[in-house]
């Protein structure tokens, strides 16, 4: 019998872990297809059930990583990559990854090390090797970066590529001819080379001969219509050849495929004005000045076309912001002057000519100069107001590649906390998270004090419906006559009826020993949400805070393994600008609980408002791995500062 008994539980046993095989391979391929579809955030909660089931698989971490990467939570990407080739160390994909994210980050050196590495593994791996030369080039080793291109091209003879890449260097240390050398020879390589076309026509732009610049780029154009750069820089050469018209519509095509086009605008919104086209023209150095406020160049254009048009306030007052930065622009005070007579006022009118007047009698001597009808877009004299920009920082179109597919999930998040945890009996679902707030302690309370619905920790209140909000209101009256006191408290704070909740409240906890902590929670709950929700001056906002403060504490001190009193806690530090409280607050809530994802969220908050940003974009990371998508957008954000 013993016997028997020992075979089913060797029987059992094996059953269940061929299950368990099942189960995980499944939840790894539903992440893998939820990756293929792009919902990044459901991909890495497949993923993190695969680690925590089997921590010792390299495979979850790189997917995890992947996704990561497409959010552009490089740090956190690069960290993922790490674990997986900590288990799979020989594996080329894996260095590839985690050196595009050593990239993003600008970590050139550790990137060189990955594709070294990859390199190493599986010597044709092309885009490696590409990368790895433009991250010499970013170090400036171009010697190293030379040697390198040689080895390319000894493995791929007949690609034009490597040779379009010796041109970049040869740029990089100045030599211009042998640059040029360099593309002529990717061109008998491959005529149809659209990079090739590129840097050939920033040559013969250079040199003044448009006419054929202009060819160049229509070659370049067919081989990548959807680069923007490539339509900015022929519209350029039709300006110079006086095809006003063929230039704003390649400035049109432009923004078509980049609406943010910052050149494309300035530059068409001067040719508009330039034909009449003034209010259109206002609109591109509209968008501009969305982009830059402080460009003064912008803002003095707009100002001659708002004289234009008619509107002379509009256009006196960015004169005289214009003025005010540079308060030597003789031809601002003229303008503006100019203005000022059309409506009358003839004394400020007069004051800046008298201006204008003064400095140029205190002019002795002058030079004259040739005057160039562009400008690059660096240079912000204001003097050349009226010249075309000339972006020099996109000459050439080589890029790192990138062989994994997925584009960034780009929803707009601000700088806020997320809420803190209340206690009721509604509360939003979050599909992205896994992590459900529990207590026992709220499951006894409950109990206690015989509620009719289950009580619940919510980290979002749910809005109610009509019949909800008369449910509870239609209870208030039978609850007095109960005294079922924490039932009443509920039914007040539903009904927004938050100074009778405080003052059943106050009456229990005065008049009821040894009550139950979570009766001060309550209280903090309701003073939060009263506070809240009615206007007082700073100093009374601060003392309702620090009381609030002493009951969240309270508890905290009451319920050692209860983390929702320390995070909001933190919360309420928060909104005291307290943010070194703030954060020893939530490092407590998430040393009581790991999985819980807000205070790493409210934590990074707290870091970044305290200058602390490389902290924050750690944290930040951990909630967005715990299922707080919100993060990753504040991740793209703070990462570029």
């Amino acid at each position: 019998m013993k016997r028997l008994l020992l075979v089913f539980a060797l029987l059992w046993v094996c059953n269940m872990f061929f299950y368990a095989q099942i189960n995980t391979s499944r939840v790894m391929l539903m992440g893998r297809n939820a990756l293929y579809y792009e919902d990044y955030v459901l991909a890495i909660q497949r993923f993190n059930s695969v680690i925590s089931a089997k921590p010792y698989l390299a495979e979850p971490y790189f997917y995890r990583g992947l996704a990561k990467f497409y959010l552009e939570d490089y740090a956190g990407a690069e960290a993922d990559c790490s674990l997986a080739l900590q288990r799979r160390p020989y594996t080329v994909q894996y260095y590839t990854l985690r050196g595009l994210c050593r990239v993003n980050m600008e970590m050139y050196e550790s990137a060189i090390e990955d594709y070294r590495a990859s390199l190493q593994q599986n010597p044709m791996e092309r885009n490696n090797w590409h990368n790895m030369v433009l991250c010499m080039m970013e170090l400036e080793q171009f010697n190293q970066a030379d040697l390198a291109l040689d080895s390319m091209m000894h493995l791929w003879p007949r690609e034009s590529s490597q040779c379009t890449m010796k041109a970049q260097v040869s740029l990089a240390k100045k030599d211009t001819i042998r640059a040029e050398e360099w593309v002529d020879s990717a061109l008998v390589l491959d005529n149809y080379d659209g990079n090739a076309w590129s840097m050939k026509s920033s040559f013969l732009i250079k040199r003044e001969d448009y006419l054929e610049g202009e060819k160049a780029l229509d070659r370049a154009i067919v081989q990548k219509p959807r680069v923007p750069i490539l339509y900015v820089n022929r519209a350029l050469t039709r300006f110079q050849q006086n095809n006003i018209k063929g230039a704003m519509s390649d400035y049109d095509q432009a923004i078509e495929i980049d609406k943010n086009n910052y050149v494309a605008h300035y530059n068409r919104g001067l040719l508009r004005a330039q034909v009449g086209d003034d209010n259109r023209a206002i609109e591109d150095f509209d968008f501009v000045l969305s982009l830059e406020p402080d460009n003064m160049i912008a803002l003095y254009n707009r100002a001659i076309l708002l004289d234009q048009t008619g509107d002379y306030r509009g256009a006196i007052r960015d004169i005289s912001t214009v003025i005010e930065s540079y308060p030597q622009f003789w031809a601002g005070y003229r303008q503006r002057a100019s203005i000022l007579r059309k409506i009358g006022d003839v004394y400020g009118a007069e004051r800046d000519e008298f201006r204008v007047l003064k400095a140029q009698m205190e002019v002795r001597t002058g030079t004259y100069k040739v005057q160039k009808t562009t400008r690059k877009k660096s240079e912000r004299n204001i003097e050349d107001y009226n010249k075309l920009v000339v972006d020099e920082s996109q000459n050439a179109i080589d890029n790192y590649s990138d062989e994994f597919r997925g584009r960034v999930q780009n929803r707009q998040s601000e700088l806020k906390c997320m809420p803190m945890y209340t206690l009721g009996f509604y509360r939003k679902s979050h599909p992205t998270r896994r992590y459900l707030p529990y207590s026992s302690l709220v499951e006894d309370f409950s109990k206690q004090n015989k509620l009719e619905q289950t009580l619940m920790l919510c980290s979002e209140e749910l809005s109610l419906d009509s019949l909800q909000i008369a449910y509870h209101q239609g209870r208030i009256t039978s609850d007095i006559v109960l005294e079922q006191n924490c039932q009443l408290v509920l039914d007040y704070y539903i009904v927004r009826d938050f100074e009778s909740a405080m003052s059943v409240l106050d009456s229990v906890i005065v008049s009821v020993p040894e009550v139950d902590p979570l009766y001060y929670f309550l209280r903090a709950q309701v003073r939060t949400a009263q506070v809240e929700a009615q206007p007082i001056n700073d100093d009374e906002l601060r003392l309702r805070y620090m009381e609030t403060l002493q009951d969240w504490k309270y508890v905290a001190k009451s319920f050692p393994d209860f983390p929702y009193a320390s995070y909001n806690m933190g919360n309420t530090y928060v909104k005291l600008k307290d943010y070194s409280s703030a954060i020893t607050s939530y490092t407590e809530a998430i040393t009581r609980d790991s999985s819980m994802p807000e205070p790493y969220f409210n934590r990074a908050i707290a870091y970044i408002l305290n200058n602390q940003v490389e902290k924050g974009l750690s944290d930040l990371s951990q909630a967005g791995e715990l299922g707080l998508y919100q993060a990753y957008s504040l991740i793209k954000k703070y990462s570029k500062k």
